[in-house]
């Protein structure tokens, strides 16, 4: 773990495994913290950050941007590192760190940026000065399915801010944490400002990180049903959250879309990451009049898809997480295609020769799906493409809107007067128009409803972090 700028054991001494999902080999050992060395971690936290929060913002853009510069230089390997323990293909690995690196330079710049003003009075002998001001400690949790950007997406806007933070990163992928730590302690951070515990179960530290009055902040990307836990656990000490939460993401294909251009995009976006990700499109809303054409498409595309390690080449989709998430996907599929979902390609597990040890589920695509599947409401976190055809364009952003998450949404036509009416109409934080990528550093990034609260990313990431102060001058 990584203390008070110092490379630490746990301290009662013990250690877990970090496996490949791909294989089931065993690839490093992390330690198994526990409370007492979350409290430590806040000891460490709560020390430097007077320090650290008088810096200039010149000062600590400065060391994000020669963090910027390390993860630049080292990106081939933290990517490999991230196909070894998280399981994407390496292509998708080299893609992410480029992201994760965006949000270093990108908040180097935007420190510079925290401004304050003056406000007039009633009184001709005053004078008000409102200023931003960093929160304070900031404890953050991260999940497996980013393991590099999620820390620099909390972590930049963080430091930039002049927050110290305390960072519990996912017990399956605590070796690409510990390789980011190891940018940001070669680019000069100073001891406290960053610390980073590692555990297998994650909720003695999740207790000390709401518990603990020292803690200004808590950020936490992950499940809804986590997420609600910490946040209402948080407000027991007023702490300020933002949480970016599960999604349940329609992707709408209006009729005077091109269906086959709708298709390649649907497959490149939904097999990302193994379908891993909180804006994967789950429903896909096809008009009847085009879902023969798409479904062929999409058919096409899923069925080249090779599956396996992703550091071999030709790969497209690697593996799940664990065998929890593959029983979860077999349980959705099987429910709708006992409910009359058709199942053109894929459907199962893959347990034969490379995929035996690994944690595989076939790219597969649903037809004919209804209301009454499992899958029309759960979230799926798989390669699971379920294709839903539907007759009333009046009424299909009613359909894509009857769901508690708020996410992400998508949407394909050529009218841009229906672009509009869908973009005002969605109740979603991200809307992708004829775009599988709505996502940038420069953006925020965030939901509604059960999909969260707060932003990530843009002008307002860096104000999740900062508390507005005012003065008042008698002069």
């Amino acid at each position: 773990m990584f203390i008070d700028g110092e490379w630490v054991e746990a301290h009662r001494g013990t250690h877990f495994e970090v496996t490949n999902p791909a294989t089931g080999d065993v690839i490093g050992h992390m330690p198994d913290g526990a409370a007492s060395d979350a409290i430590a971690a806040i000891d460490a936290a709560d020390a430097a950050f007077t320090d650290w929060s008088n810096t200039t913002a010149y000062e600590r853009s400065r060391l994000l941007y020669r963090a910027w510069e390390l993860m630049t230089e080292r990106s081939e390997q933290l990517a490999e590192l991230m196909t070894i323990e998280q399981g994407k293909p390496i292509k998708a690995s080299r893609a992410e760190v480029k992201y994760a690196a965006d949000f270093l330079i990108w908040f180097a710049e935007e420190a510079k940026r925290v401004h304050g003003e003056w406000l007039p009075s009633q009184r001709p002998n005053q004078r008000f000065l409102s200023v931003k001001v960093p929160v304070g400690v900031v404890a953050a949790i991260t999940p497996w399915n980013y393991p590099i950007s999620m820390l620099t997406r909390k972590m930049g806007p963080a430091l930039a801010a002049g927050c110290t933070m305390v960072l519990k990163p996912a017990e399956a992928t605590p070796l690409c944490a510990r390789a980011v730590f190891e940018v940001l302690a070669d680019a000069g951070v100073p001891a406290g400002v960053v610390n980073m515990v590692t555990a297998s179960d994650p909720r003695p530290i999740g207790e000390v990180f709401t518990s603990d009055a020292r803690v200004k902040k808590l950020t936490f990307t992950g499940s809804t049903a986590v997420g609600k836990m910490l946040a209402a656990r948080a407000a027991g000490n007023l702490q300020r959250v933002s949480v970016e939460l599960g999604g349940h993401a329609p992707f709408i294909v209006f009729p005077d879309a091109d269906p086959v251009h709708a298709a390649k995009g649907a497959a490149a976006l939904k097999f990302l990451n193994a379908g891993q990700a909180c804006i994967s499109p789950n429903r896909l809303y096809v008009h009847e009049s085009k879902v023969g054409a798409f479904n062929e498409t999409i058919c096409q595309r899923v069925g080249r898809l090779q599956t396996g390690n992703g550091l071999d080449d030709g790969v497209g989709v690697g593996p799940l997480v664990n065998d929890a998430a593959v029983t979860k996907i077999e349980a959705q599929v099987e429910d709708a295609r006992e409910r009359g979902a058709g199942v053109p390609v894929g459907g199962g597990r893959l347990t034969d020769g490379a995929h035996a040890a690994g944690h595989f589920f076939a790219p597969t695509v649903l037809t004919d799906i209804t209301p009454d599947m499992r899958i029309y409401r759960e979230e799926t976190f798989g390669p699971v493409a379920p294709v839903i055809s539907y007759d009333d364009v009046d009424q299909v952003i009613d359909l894509a809107n009857d769901t508690d998450y708020g996410l992400a949404a998508y949407v394909y036509t050529n009218q841009m007067s229906t672009a509009l009416r869908a973009f005002e109409g969605l109740r979603f934080g991200i809307i992708g128009i004829n775009d599988v990528n709505p996502t940038s550093a420069s953006v925020p990034f965030g939901g509604m409803g059960d999909s969260g609260i707060g932003r990530e990313g843009g002008h307002e990431g860096i104000n999740e972090y900062l508390e507005t102060k005012t003065g008042g001058f008698a002069i």
